[in-house]
């Protein structure tokens, strides 16, 4: 997986190169994107998963908080000029962490930032392991519906491969090209017979299994595996 990226905009360059470099005393460090306000289209370049609005020249912060609230799936983080601006952000807003300067503020301001991330990235695995057992889950209902056809799908077979080579041991019956397309039904009915033959022992192998995994040493109350 690629690693959740961060983007700061901000016309403010200390307060992106404070955040930077608080950041990088962490053990993990994101792929950090810094953009001032005018070099910004209101796109979130890919990658990024949380965004960072420090102080900006000449734009309002609301439109810029629009926007960016508008990208469902996306962190952001605003640092409000004043506690004042932080609370009507809050209000507006209440989806944006919205923080005010205070002593500090590069340490919580990271901590918050980090602790998005590590949810964004649950989620984002939570969403995975579904889709995952989703597909799992398929896959085991194509294959119960496999076995349980299978009987069926071999007398279908036993048959066809019969009365190929009834013909076959009948010269009378059938020459010429009529007699290769015989031929190549019956080479494609033994293809398929070796096929379920493959799957039969396929199906054995994993209710063996199955029973084994069951028959495993008992867990105690503690869940710990209980010893002889």
């Amino acid at each position: 997986m690629n690693p959740l990226g961060v983007l700061i905009v901000s016309d403010d360059t200390e307060f992106a190169r404070a955040i930077v470099a608080r950041w990088q005393t962490e053990r993990h460090v994101p792929d950090i994107t810094v953009l001032t306000s005018d070099l910004w289209t209101r796109g979130i370049p890919a990658g990024n998963s949380l965004v960072i609005l420090g102080p900006v020249r000449g734009t309002d912060p609301q439109s810029l908080l629009a926007s960016l609230n508008a990208n469902s799936g996306l962190a952001i983080v605003y640092f409000a000029a004043e506690e004042r601006e932080a609370l009507a952000v809050r209000a507006s807003h209440p989806g944006i962490l919205s923080l005010a300067p205070q002593d500090g503020w590069t340490n919580t301001l990271v901590l918050i930032a980090s602790e998005a991330l590590r949810r964004i990235e649950a989620v984002s695995r939570a969403q995975r392991a579904e889709r995952a057992a989703l597909e799992c889950h398929g896959q085991a209902t194509l294959g119960r519906y496999m076995a349980e056809m299978r009987p069926s799908v071999s007398n279908a077979l036993t048959s066809i491969l019969g009365n190929a080579d009834l013909l076959l041991l009948d010269p009378g019956r059938a020459d010429g090209e009529s007699r290769e397309q015989i031929q190549t039904i019956h080479s494609m009915a033994l293809r398929l017979h070796e096929i379920m033959q493959r799957f039969s022992s396929l199906s054995t192998e994993l209710r063996i299994a199955e029973k084994e995994s069951q028959g495993e040493t008992p867990v105690s109350s503690h869940g710990l595996a209980l010893r002889s």
